[in-house]
């Protein structure tokens, strides 16, 4: 894996406040972990930005090393990792996605 890629997956996490980085994009997931974790954000209302790792496979295989975390989608929170669609569905049925977005000032979607 070059620092490149690693530097440039950083400057993505980095950048955003929220980011998923998944198969497809959020009108057209291109699987069911990512649909399921678009439709989550979505149930959050919380502005996010998305990276299709279909587009780019350095970036497939280098997000993987980057968080040491085998499967995508990925949730990314300022700059923080927090898991796959699993944990994210864990967490919003705990109520522990919605307090952590809160408790980061993530900022409503427009």
């Amino acid at each position: 894996m070059t620092d490149a890629v690693q530097q440039r997956i950083a400057d993505i996490v980095n950048g955003n406040d929220v980011v998923l980085f998944m198969k497809g994009t959020p009108l057209f997931p291109q699987c069911g972990f990512s649909s399921r974790a678009i439709a989550i954000l979505e149930h959050l209302g919380v502005a996010y930005d998305s990276v299709d790792v279909l587009q780019d496979q350095a970036i497939r295989q280098g997000i993987k090393a980057f968080s040491d975390w085998p499967t995508i989608p990925q949730l990314y929170v300022k700059g923080e990792f927090v898991g796959g669609s699993d944990i994210m569905m864990e967490m919003y049925e705990a109520g522990e996605l919605q307090q952590l977005m809160a408790d980061q000032g993530v900022a409503a979607a427009n």
